[in-house]
């Protein structure tokens, strides 16, 4: 009997590594200088402020615009992802990122700030963020909430590492050489590490997980919701409203932690650690809570990610020194690396992966709308009372509403019999 043999384009059935495994690493990457580099912001905030002679308000309009623009660009992003494929959108991306960063260094107003990290940041993080976040999606299922969380765990690094590199660049070089050598960064590792993403297992004659692919699925497209169907469904609403709700004060802290610590007396090195503090969290909570959703259930398990974060954030209303604000930071971070991180398994699950980058894209056009508003409106709210309190309370009582959201959507799947952990289950609600 002839014995087959392997052709150039064939893959064997069980790889010793698994290629996925490859995408999640360029994905965590992706995200890493993506998002490590919007988050260095806070500690840039201090020297553009004296810089330019601004409110505490308008510099931090600069963070809430590229936060605008890099989730609602996923609108856009996620659904050329779905037709040209997640590596060119997040090679682009990155270019993107690099370049914003040069510009921005030579930078001679406030307004050119905006333009320079705002469209740079911005557009590149939302040109890449959402077809990496979709292409891991694709090449699992029975360890995607694992692997989502994973990949993601790139922002939770970046939050740890960039921002002191940021602030040793800054004290070191001054603030404009070190945009400029965080560009360079961004370039070099993004580019080379978004040339790993893959858009789909079957593309390399596998299925997800690295399973042999079904026998119809090499030319059938994945099974799924069309976008016009997801969004019309009660699950995308109760997800949209959750996401929009809690986003208002999502992103407060990584703005606005560092100013309150210095003024509160705490020093400017220890400050910028409270930035690495939520990335700890964040990547821990990327990490195991991924696989706890897995086997208790990824809407319950939002639940717990927002009810956290609201109990966290009263932690930050009652500190004020670096002890109590580092305590608030761990905590803040792992239940925002868990939310996160399970967004997109639980978008995967309800909807399918036909469509799941266009889908994750609209999603996220919430979360772009809460960014836009809520830094801003905290440094604005900042400027007029010379405190916090408002902006944060604000964010707890934003944080608990999206949990109440998040609760009855984990009793409806209950009642329906679904626990949000198969996209097979997904129904048109």
């Amino acid at each position: 009997m002839e014995t087959p043999t392997l052709t150039s384009s064939s893959t064997p059935p069980n790889p010793r590594i698994f290629r996925g495994w490859l995408v999640v690493a360029g994905a965590f990457a992706v995200t890493f200088v993506g998002f490590g580099c919007a988050y260095t912001f806070s500690a840039f905030l201090e020297s553009l402020q004296k810089d330019f002679g601004a409110s505490r308000g308008s510099v931090s309009l600069v963070f809430s615009l590229a936060g605008f623009l890099y989730f609602g660009l996923g609108v856009l992003s996620g659904p050329l992802a779905d037709r040209w494929g997640s590596r060119r959108l997040a090679v682009g991306g990155m270019v993107l990122v690099g370049l914003g960063l040069a510009v921005a260094s030579q930078a001679q107003s406030l307004m050119q700030i905006y333009l320079a990290y705002g469209l740079g940041v911005g557009l590149g993080v939302g040109a890449s963020y959402v077809p990496v976040l979709g292409a891991v999606q694709r090449w699992f299922v029975k360890r995607r909430g694992f692997a989502s969380g994973l990949a993601v765990s790139g922002i939770g690094v970046g939050t740890l590492v960039m921002p002191p590199l940021a602030s040793f660049f800054i004290e070191q070089l001054g603030w404009r050489h070190a945009y400029l050598a965080l560009g360079i960064l961004a370039a070099v590792v993004g580019v080379g590490m978004a040339l790993l993403i893959e858009n789909d297992p079957r593309d390399r004659g596998l299925g997800p997980d690295g399973d042999p692919p079904q026998p119809q699925a090499a030319s059938a497209r994945p099974a799924g919701f069309t976008v016009r169907d997801a969004v019309r469904s009660k699950r995308f609403a109760g997800l949209y409203a959750a996401c929009l709700i809690s986003s208002f004060g999502l992103f407060v802290p990584f703005v606005h932690l560092v100013p309150y610590a210095l003024d509160h007396g705490v020093a400017s090195t220890s400050a910028v650690l409270l930035l690495g503090a939520i990335g700890v969290g964040s990547t821990a909570g990327r990490f195991f809570l991924g696989g706890l959703a897995d086997r208790m259930g990824r809407p319950r398990t939002m639940l717990l990610m927002s009810t956290g974060m609201a109990l966290s954030l009263i932690v930050w209303a009652v500190s004020g020194g670096f002890w109590g604000l580092a305590v608030f930071a761990l905590a803040y971070g792992v239940f925002y690396g868990g939310f996160v991180a399970l967004l997109p398994a639980l978008v995967m699950d309800y909807f399918g992966g036909r469509n799941i980058s266009a889908i994750i894209g609209v999603l996220y056009t919430s979360v772009a709308v809460g960014t836009l508003v809520g830094p801003a409106a905290a440094g604005f709210a900042f400027d007029i009372s010379h405190s916090y309190m408002l902006p944060i309370l604000f964010s707890v009582g934003a944080n608990l509403v999206s949990a109440v959201i998040m609760g009855a959507m984990s009793r409806l799947d209950a009642a329906r019999g679904t626990v949000g952990n198969d996209s097979t289950t997904a129904r048109r609600l």
